[in-house]
């Protein structure tokens, strides 16, 4: 049902202090953003490292969605975590069967489907399921290009060996010569196969 947690989700009430803040001291790579007109907020995602991402919340208006939400805590806070699902429909039958309550339901076709649990029926966290592709979020610097699963670059001791995640973004390998020419062989040999 899960495929994994895609990202921690941080309402702010300044986005350029929290921008500067994951950028300049943790190394974040800004990645897709965009505006809710509707519910008066604007939201960017960032990767860190090679699988994680965080997203920022912060209000454009005063009476948007994340008024009271800032209001109990005016520094800011952990909002929700979204988990990914390869099929929100059965994420929600499964949820259904067990009797979890969810609401808010979307359906923005191909690009992404919700829904949330209210943090009563999950321990005190708001959690989104989504169903997307997780490298539609993020920035050029942080995947393979088009369709590419994994890359190498030559290093002075070795190689680093790039895999394109199905989470989105890549998972890296620094192998050593020797590390190397191992995996070549295992990877030749009949005998590790099916």
């Amino acid at each position: 049902m899960i495929s994994r947690i895609d990202h921690v989700s941080i309402a702010v009430p300044d986005a350029g202090q929290a921008r500067d803040f994951f950028t300049r001291l943790f190394g974040a790579i800004p990645g897709a953003h965009d505006t809710d007109d509707h519910l008066q907020y604007t939201w960017r995602m960032f990767s860190m490292g090679d699988l994680s991402r965080l997203e920022l919340l912060n209000p454009r208006g005063k009476d948007g969605f994340l008024k009271g939400f800032l209001k109990k805590h005016p520094n800011g806070g952990v909002h929700h975590i979204t988990l990914e699902t390869p099929d929100i429909q059965e994420s929600v039958r499964v949820l259904a069967e067990n009797r979890i309550p969810c609401f808010g339901y979307r359906d923005y076709g191909d690009a992404w489907k919700e829904v949330f649990i209210h943090p009563k029926d999950a321990f005190g966290v708001l959690i989104q399921i989504a169903q997307f592709n997780p490298d539609d979020f993020l920035g050029p610097e942080v995947k393979l290009p088009g369709g590419q699963r994994w890359a190498i670059e030559k290093k002075a001791d070795g190689k680093r060996v790039c895999f394109r995640h199905p989470g989105g973004g890549t998972a890296t390998l620094d192998l050593s010569a020797k590390e190397v020419t191992r995996l070549i062989r295992d990877l030749a040999d009949d005998s590790l196969r099916d």
